[in-house]
């Protein structure tokens, strides 16, 4: 069960449609496949997709610390030294992708080499999670479409809308055409992607009071923690900390500090192992936590529903599990699929998932 290699290989697929929000847009997933191979000849497999404008990582810069400083201290462990691969890891500042997906390709290796499930071994509580579809920007009437689209054909019924836009009456408009299409039975939140001040969202709650969001997630810039404390101190709102969150200590200095109410927690920044970190620490203090998404193509996707799934507290809401949907292909040698509002975790041991060797050739970029 020794590690012999740690891989790092840049593929891109294009998207069907670009996604839009308050940080960016994303019109290709320019994702690493992380691959960590044993001596018994086990493959483990995972997904880095780099957010520049959020973390700073890029493509170019995964492919480059996975290579150059992770592989070098990571092989000759055992696949079960999970603490010592974090611990190695951690020497290197940031980086929040790369560690992760080389975390939970150790993982996905584990399970194969014990024929038992990611998700059995972290906590086994399900085998599904129900599934939130994001909305990004576009014409309140296009918005509406693609929710109506994405309901009656998977039967999801919880909608994350993305807002952070100026003027403010722009979001504030799209989510009530989108209350009033979908009706009072479906559950829509809001995520600003840090795109307003806090008196800009403190605006835009009170205009949409009547809606019944159930979450404001990252509505106001990251450091910015005092308008954090000060609007989440004035809104009913559940205010979830997102993209101010990404460590057990910053996760201590939000929900201390009354800058949020919730965590989201990414698997694709946090792995299994710190994202189990985070959901403990929320569980000890009574806060509820989502499953997030960093745009993940379908292996990280299997990976978010693996964790979320293991966990009776991170599988309670809805997780958001559907951005898969809007790519052209994946590389998986059989699709994820959503159906009633739900994705099941794949069967087999580790992730359940296999890389289709003739995608991977036409989609790499190396």
């Amino acid at each position: 069960m020794k590690i012999v290699a740690v891989e790092a290989i840049p593929f891109a697929i294009p998207y069907r449609k670009p996604l839009r929000f308050a940080s960016g847009e994303v019109h290709v997933a320019d994702h690493v496949l992380v691959r960590v191979r044993t001596d018994d000849g086990v493959v483990g497999l995972a997904e880095a997709p780099p957010r520049p404008y959020t973390y700073g990582e890029t493509q170019e810069s995964i492919v480059a610390v996975v290579e150059k400083l992770f592989a070098p201290d990571l092989v000759g462990l055992s696949l079960l030294e999970r603490e010592t691969v974090r611990a190695r890891m951690e020497r290197t500042v940031g980086n929040p992708a790369a560690k992760a997906a080389v975390d939970m390709a150790v993982w996905d290796a584990l399970g194969r080499t014990l024929d038992l499930p990611v998700t059995q071994l972290l906590g086994g509580w399900t085998d599904r999670m129900r599934v939130c579809h994001m909305v990004g920007f576009a014409p309140d009437a296009e918005m509406v479409a693609e929710a109506e689209r994405v309901r009656d054909r998977y039967g999801i019924r919880t909608f994350k809308v993305k807002v952070g836009r100026r003027p403010v009456d722009l979001d504030v408009d799209a989510c009530r055409a989108l209350r009033t299409a979908l009706g009072p039975d479906v559950e829509l939140y809001i995520d600003g992607n840090r795109g307003w001040t806090a008196s800009e969202a403190a605006r835009a709650l009170q205009a949409m009071a009547d809606l019944d969001l159930t979450l404001a997630e990252e509505l106001c810039p990251a450091d910015d923690v005092l308008g954090r404390r000060w609007l989440t101190a004035r809104t009913t709102v559940p205010t979830v900390a997102d993209e101010s969150a990404t460590t057990p200590g910053e996760v201590t200095r939000e929900l201390l500090g009354g800058s949020a109410t919730a965590i989201s927690i990414k698997t694709a920044r946090t792995g299994f192992s710190t994202s189990q970190r985070i959901l403990h620490q929320c569980e000890g203090l009574g806060v509820e936590v989502v499953m997030g998404n960093q745009i993940d193509g379908q292996i990280g996707t299997a990976c978010a529903v693996a964790f979320g799934a293991a966990h009776r507290s991170s599988s309670r809401r809805a997780g958001e599990l559907s951005n898969f949907l809007d790519m052209s292909d994946d590389l998986l040698t059989e699709p994820l699929e959503i159906s009633g509002g739900e994705l099941a975790v794949r069967p087999g041991p580790g992730l359940g998932i296999d890389i289709d060797p003739d995608k991977l050739a036409r989609y790499r970029r190396d």
